[in-house]
Parts: C-alpha cells; sequence; structure tokens
C-alpha cells in the first residue's frame, strides 16, 4: 500500500500538469505545483522543529488552502482538522487532549483558538497566501524559507487524530495512520471507479472524515481532480459543478434534500448538470430521497456508510450494473463486516446483532484510553456500535445503535457534553441530553432537565446558555423543563427512548399569529416547512427545519426586513414568537417599494445590477 504522498509523487511525475485541486476563486494547483507546495510547507514545518510524531491543529476554514495544508501537515507529521465554529471550551479540550505543538490558522483570521493556544503557550503559526506568476502559493508567516527539503513519514505513523463522541465519558482520540487513510481512500475511488478524467466537488467539511477522506483524498488517491469549496450552499453548489465540470460528488442527505428543493425552485439552475455518480453517507438516506436524486441526476445513487475509526468508508451500494438498494448502506467495500451476538459469535444472515469490522483502514486503538480499548475490540474486531443485519444478497440493512451516541445529520454529538455544560447553570438539579427523530436529519438533539427547588428557568434561556459556550450544532433544539427525568431499573438517567417518555412535554398546543410580524414569520416557516397554520410557539427544528431550511427562512426575512440576521438567529430563536420579538427588537420592515425592488434585485446577477446602476446614473 502507497501512502496518498507517494500517489502524489506518483501523479507529479506520470501527469504533472493535469488538475489536482481547483478553488472557487482561481487556485489552481497542478500535480507538480501540488507536490511542490507539500515540500515547501512541509520543510517549512521540519524547519521549525516540527517531527513525525507531533501533532498540529488546523483551524482552517474549508477551501485549498486547508486542503493543500492537510496534505501538507498530515504528511510529516500528525494532522488534528478542528471546527471553526468550536468555541474557547472546545479549544480548551482539545488542545490538551492533542498536545498539540503548534495552531495553524489563515493570516487574519479570528478564532477563539488564538486566545487558548496563548494561554496554553502553544504557538499561532499564520498561513499566507501569495500569488507568482499566476501560482497560489501558501506559506507560512516569518518563513525561514528554508530549502533543505522535508523528510515524509513512514508509512505505519499517525497520519491524522480526529475525535469521535463517547457516550460515559469525554470524546476519545481516533488515531489514523498513513496506511489507514490511504487504504480508505483507495476503497472509495475503487467503490466510484474513479479516473484522471473525473472531478469531484467537496462540499463537505474538511474536519469532518467524508469531507477529507470521502471527497478529498478519494479524489487525489485516484489522480483526478477536486474542487475545493468554501462550504455547501445549493445555488452556489449548482453554479460551481456547471463552472468545472464536476462529475461526482459526496453529501448528507440534508445537502441532498436542499439540492432537491432548490431543483424544484429553480430548474434553470439544473440545465447542463451531468453526474457520473452522487454518492451520500455519514446518516441514513430516506428512500424517497434515493428515488428523487436518482430522478434529478439520472445517475446511479449510491449510498456508503463508514466511521471515523475506520477512516470513513465500510460499505457502499455498489455502481451498476450492480444493485443498489434503498434503504440498505451496501456490501462490504474495504474492511471486513460481520454481525456478532452479545457473546461475541458470529451470527447467520438475516439476524440482527452488532456490526463489527477488521481490516487495513480501522484504527489500531484509541489515543490513551486502555478503557475504551477494552471494550472496543473482541478477538480483533472492532465494535461499530452499531446494530444492523446481511440480506441473502449480502447487502447491510442499519437498524440501530448500540451506544448513545447522537448523529445529528452526520454531526456526531456526545450527549455528555451538553449535560456538563447545562448541570453548570445555577438553576439546574439534573440535565440530560438525548435523541429525537428528525425527519430530514434522522436525529436531532433535545434536554430535559430538572430545576434546583426555589430556582426558575426558561427554555430560551438555557438554549442561549448552551450557545454561547458550545458550537451551534451541538445546542438542543429543545430543552424541556421537567418535574423528574425517568430513570431505568438500576436508577440510572437512560437516553435511548427518552423521547418516549416525554412525548408530554414535546407537544405543543397550536397559537396562531397575534400581530404582523409573527403572521409574517408562520408564513415563512410554513413555505420554507411545506406546513400550514405554523402554531407561533412549535420549533422550527422539531418541525423538521435543518440549518439549510434555516438559510431561506433568514433569506426570506431579509427581503421584507432591513438589519443584520445572522442563521445563528435561527437557532436561538427558533419559534415564530421568539423569532418575531428579536426581528421587532433589532429590525425595520421594508415598505412595499423597496421589499419589491429587494426581490426584483435578488434575481439579477452583478453585471445586470451594475448595468441598471449605470444607466440610473446616466438619467
Amino acid at each position: 500500500m502507497k501512502a496518498v504522498i507517494s500517489r502524489i509523487k506518483d501523479h507529479a511525475l506520470s501527469q504533472g500538469d493535469s488538475p489536482a485541486i481547483i478553488g472557487t476563486q482561481g487556485e489552481f494547483f497542478s500535480y507538480k505545483a501540488l507536490l511542490e507546495q507539500i515540500e515547501a510547507l512541509g520543510s517549512e514545518l521540519q524547519s521549525r522543529g516540527i517531527s513525525h510524531d507531533d501533532r498540529i491543529a488546523l483551524v482552517l476554514k474549508d477551501g485549498p488552502a486547508m486542503a493543500v495544508s492537510f496534505l501538507a501537515v498530515s504528511s510529516v507529521c500528525t494532522s488534528a482538522p478542528l471546527n471553526t465554529a468550536y468555541k474557547a471550551r472546545d479549544f480548551q479540550f482539545y488542545l490538551d487532549d492533542l498536545q498539540a505543538k503548534a495552531v495553524i490558522l489563515e493570516e487574519g483570521q479570528e478564532s477563539e483558538a488564538i486566545e487558548v493556544a496563548a494561554e496554553k503557550n502553544i504557538p499561532v503559526w499564520r498561513l499566507q497566501t501569495t500569488t507568482t506568476d499566476g501560482q497560489v502559493q501558501y506559506q507560512l508567516a516569518d518563513s525561514n524559507e528554508t530549502t533543505a527539503g522535508c523528510t515524509f513519514a513512514p508509512i505505519e505513523k499517525v497520519s491524522m487524530i480526529l475525535h469521535t463522541s463517547g457516550t460515559t465519558s469525554r470524546p476519545k482520540m481516533v488515531p489514523l495512520t498513513q496506511e489507514n487513510l490511504a487504504t480508505s481512500a483507495k476503497n472509495v475511488s475503487e467503490t466510484l471507479k474513479l479516473t484522471a478524467e473525473d472531478r469531484g466537488i467537496v462540499v463537505m467539511p474538511l474536519f469532518h472524515i467524508h469531507g477529507l477522506v470521502g471527497a478529498l483524498l478519494s479524489a487525489i488517491y485516484a489522480g483526478s481532480s477536486v474542487v475545493c469549496t468554501p462550504g455547501f450552499e445549493s445555488c452556489n453548489f449548482m453554479r460551481w459543478s456547471l463552472e468545472h465540470s464536476a462529475t461526482w460528488y459526496s453529501a448528507v442527505p440534508t445537502m441532498h434534500q436542499a439540492l432537491l428543493n432548490h431543483a424544484r425552485e429553480n430548474p434553470a439552475d439544473v440545465e447542463g448538470l451531468t453526474f457520473k455518480v452522487v454518492r451520500s453517507s455519514s446518516a441514513s438516506l430516506p428512500p424517497k430521497v434515493f428515488h428523487d436524486l436518482v430522478e434529478l441526476w439520472k445517475a446511479p445513487v449510491i449510498e456508503s456508510y463508514g466511521m471515523t475509526e475506520a477512516a470513513h468508508q465500510m460499505t457502499s451500494n455498489p455502481l451498476p450494473p450492480q444493485e443498489q438498494k434503498p434503504g440498505s448502506v451496501g456490501l462490504p467495500a474495504g474492511p471486513e463486516v460481520a454481525i456478532m451476538n452479545e457473546d461475541g459469535e458470529f451470527i447467520p444472515t438475516g439476524q440482527t446483532g452488532a456490526i463489527v469490522i477488521k481490516g487495513a483502514n480501522v484504527t489500531s486503538g484509541y489515543a490513551n484510553n486502555h478503557e475504551a480499548n477494552a471494550t472496543a475490540y473482541t478477538d480483533g474486531w472492532f465494535q461499530t456500535g452499531d446494530q444492523g443485519y446481511f440480506d441473502d444478497d449480502g447487502y447491510l440493512f442499519l437498524t440501530g445503535r448500540l451506544k448513545e451516541m447522537i448523529n445529528r445529520g452526520g454531526e456526531n454529538i456526545a450527549p455528555r457534553e451538553i449535560d456538563e455544560v447545562l448541570l453548570e447553570h445555577p438553576a439546574i438539579n439534573q440535565a440530560t441530553a438525548f435523541a429525537i427523530p428528525h425527519e430530514t436529519l434522522g436525529e436531532d438533539l433535545a434536554a430535559a432537565v430538572v430545576l434546583k427547588e426555589g430556582m426558575q428557568a426558561t427554555e430560551p434561556e438555557l438554549r442561549t446558555y448552551v450557545a454561547e459556550q458550545l458550537a451551534d450544532f451541538k445546542v438542543p433544539n429543545r430543552v424541556l423543563i421537567v418535574d423528574s427525568i425517568p430513570k431505568g431499573p438500576t436508577g440510572k438517567l437512560q437516553r435511548i427512548g427518552l423521547h418516549e417518555k416525554l412525548q408530554e412535554y414535546l407537544k405543543t398546543d397550536y397559537v396562531s399569529p397575534r400581530n404582523e410580524t409573527e403572521t409574517a414569520v408562520a408564513g415563512i416557516f410554513g413555505s420554507v416547512l411545506g406546513k400550514e397554520d405554523v402554531s407561533v410557539l412549535e420549533n422550527f427544528f422539531f418541525l423538521g427545519g435543518d440549518s439549510l431550511k434555516g438559510m431561506r427562512v433568514i433569506s426570506s426575512i431579509k427581503s421584507s426586513f432591513t438589519g443584520d440576521l445572522s442563521l445563528n438567529a435561527v437557532f436561538k430563536y427558533p419559534t415564530v414568537e421568539l423569532l418575531s420579538k428579536h426581528i421587532e427588537e433589532t429590525m425595520t420592515p421594508m415598505d412595499d417599494d423597496l421589499a419589491a425592488l429587494e426581490q426584483e434585485l435578488a434575481g439579477l446577477s452583478d453585471e445586470e445590477i451594475e448595468r441598471l446602476l449605470s444607466e440610473e446614473e446616466s438619467d
């Protein structure tokens, strides 16, 4: 097995001028230029004393700079990609746990990681972007400009560490070697039959195993090209895919659903778009979405099953002429996959049990966590924590999870982390975070709390309290204030099935809009969610909303009101009542003429708007 950097060297020799990484702002790296860039950054790191065993945290926005930096850092030492949305509390934990030797951010980038790193005496290195003779280059500020070259890490060395959420302890470190990553990248590229002529478009975040391996490394391993975008937005996705002639993409179900919605409302944006294959992973793909995607793209839709500990892919539906089964995560596609019973015995086809894996892409164990490793493996087989069965054709079907980790649209959340933040609130005596079913995310996050005697708190107050300390995707969309939290037979608070036991608290009575703002916001909620008569007390996310639909809500509100409004407002004020109050306090209604002009301009290109302005000036 060749490491990813060895594959890049091969591609640089055999197809050096072929495109490797492309940005949406004109950035372009051929395989030859990519290798030179990786060597330059790697040499700079080693000139600063970085060894193969050192860990460097990457807090970089999605795009070519992150992709190139990840390839460079993970080739000479251990990279630790972190979510730029993390708050100080998150960075405190991750930088401590990683024992990071440095943190890399882009020049001018703001982040709470900077202050945390300073407190811990961890150097922050800034990544600068320059252009020389039309070629974009990345280098660390105050570079030593070394020409000594770099020594790439051996294939058995740890290339990347990601954290995965636990249920009874803090998030665990998953070390993935050069071999783990290369094996998984090869598995994905072979499953999709990628060639040098293919071009992927990366919309998954590059701090996530799906984006890093399922989209980026799989394309690089195959010698094809990949467009690294700054993030997902359905309109931009359509435009970028058309401009760059993308042949495939991999995404989570919520993104696929957003593209379906956009295509229905803007059919012209889809014209000319053709994909060889569409891939879905990180959360269950509803059968209806599968069929709608096939109809939209006129291409095979491949659902895959992966996890961080397997460096992403474990099973996948195959390409035609083999069958793709809606509702199944497909056939083993890399590691060995089996089903065990509680006694560690393999069980026959058709019977449900614990899903276990073994292979060259699977981590050899969590870092510094003997307790977790003792239960994670059975006779060398890794316990995924998921439950399922194989049908007679060898296709795997998932039936649930044995562990309590919450998968919110592909984001894994450790519920205990939410518990701990809520329990720090002075009014809370008990707190338990748990999953509730969600029609697009698969699972959403809620929490039940019991207040201390004589203390008071409200749901909006508690959600805001969590939002101030954790990233947005970790904020519960419902915080239920209850008299008591149901317990199991041993007296322990139990998360699994809690949403069923608290149905009465999850229900809300219908209350109609009481003023013009609530009427407008209720109408927007209903339009975006496809529902009529939305109660002003109902939670947007509990009704089926997600962050992508939240962006549509924000866009619609901005067409009728002036003032600043971000997606974070929908998370903080998820009901018509709360969001309307926020709008009234911070925004001003547009007059009808201005609103009409806003809507007219929204449908024009920048060139058309400039032409109208110039005509106005000439008149």
